[in-house]
């Protein structure tokens, strides 16, 4: 692990290659942090039960993050929860005239929220720029699948299949079998073709974890931004959260601003976000506080 302190005393990661080109948009890690809008077209999504199910209300949904200041929009078809799987026919007549609509009407980064290789091809095909895979490469073929294209993608820490439930898990150290994990998937995703500068890394908050483990990881996240490629954090709303505060997911947003600063902080260098405007004022913030961005304007006590 390599970290160095900031003036703030916040751990700054260093990145093997911090300057990506990602879409139409590049980025450099190690002086800015991406925000990332979730827009779930899904009728049981986690947090907003299908708000944004219609199509129309999913391009709406897009259109408000941007204008929000989202860099970057990630689109799903199927959640991560255990239930009844999504077909692939239907997981792709859900999200890939959202990623069209997206692709049509703005510059910002469009990652698709799959861990199928057959949606993920065809959703690069629509126009997404990442392949954003939340079952840490159960199938390696996915990893072919953006080798054969200029797509990211993101490798987050999760161990059962998905849609299948995980009860009660236990770990000796969440956070070295978490890092482990994503070690041996990248090299695995490696060995597959994919470049190292395209890939980003996820420790997988509340997925196969505890709240125990979700607080633990963040807390000790420095050892995860160590690894050396961006770290991706969704944190939005989850239940570790709720489960802290005691609060339901409609009253979590406080919390989540306050993860999500903590996850800057500590080395994290996207977040992954429900309420974009409130979380790129305390990403900007954050930022300021760390040096890595001036402020918008400098008047108090300036003459």
């Amino acid at each position: 692990m390599t970290v160095r302190s900031s003036p703030a005393g916040a751990f700054l990661p260093e990145l093997a290659i911090p300057r990506r080109r990602i879409g139409s948009r590049t980025f450099d890690f190690g002086q800015r942090v991406a925000v990332m809008a979730i827009v779930n077209r899904t009728p049981d999504s986690f947090h907003n039960q299908g708000r944004t199910f219609a199509l129309p209300r999913a391009v709406e949904a897009v259109q408000r993050a941007v204008a929000d200041g989202a860099d970057w929009v990630d689109i799903g078809g199927q959640p991560f929860s255990p239930g009844p799987p999504v077909s692939v026919e239907g997981e792709l007549a859900r999200v890939l005239p959202v990623i069209a609509a997206a692709r049509a009407h703005s510059p910002a980064v469009i990652s698709v929220d799959t861990y199928r290789p057959e949606v993920a091809r065809q959703a690069i095909d629509a126009g997404a720029d990442v392949v954003n895979d939340t079952s840490g490469l159960h199938d390696p073929r996915l990893a072919e699948v953006v080798a054969d294209s200029a797509a990211t993608l993101v490798i987050t820490h999760s161990l059962a299949a998905p849609r299948t439930p995980y009860p009660r898990p236990s770990y000796r150290d969440v956070v070295v079998e978490v890092a482990d994990f994503l070690r041996r998937r990248v090299a695995l995703a490696i060995s597959h073709g994919v470049p190292a500068e395209r890939i980003i890394v996820d420790p997988g908050h509340d997925l196969n974890k505890n709240t125990h483990h979700s607080l633990e990881l963040t807390r000790r996240l420095p050892e995860i931004a160590g690894l050396g490629y961006p770290t991706l954090v969704a944190v939005s709303n989850k239940d570790f959260i709720g489960e802290t505060l005691d609060l339901p997911r409609e009253e979590r947003l406080p919390g989540t601003l306050a993860a999500v600063v903590i996850c800057i902080l500590y080395g994290a260098r996207i977040v992954r976000v429900h309420d974009v405007a409130p979380a790129v004022a305390a990403t900007r913030m954050a930022e300021a506080v760390l040096g890595l961005r001036p402020p918008a304007t400098a008047r108090h006590n300036l003459g």
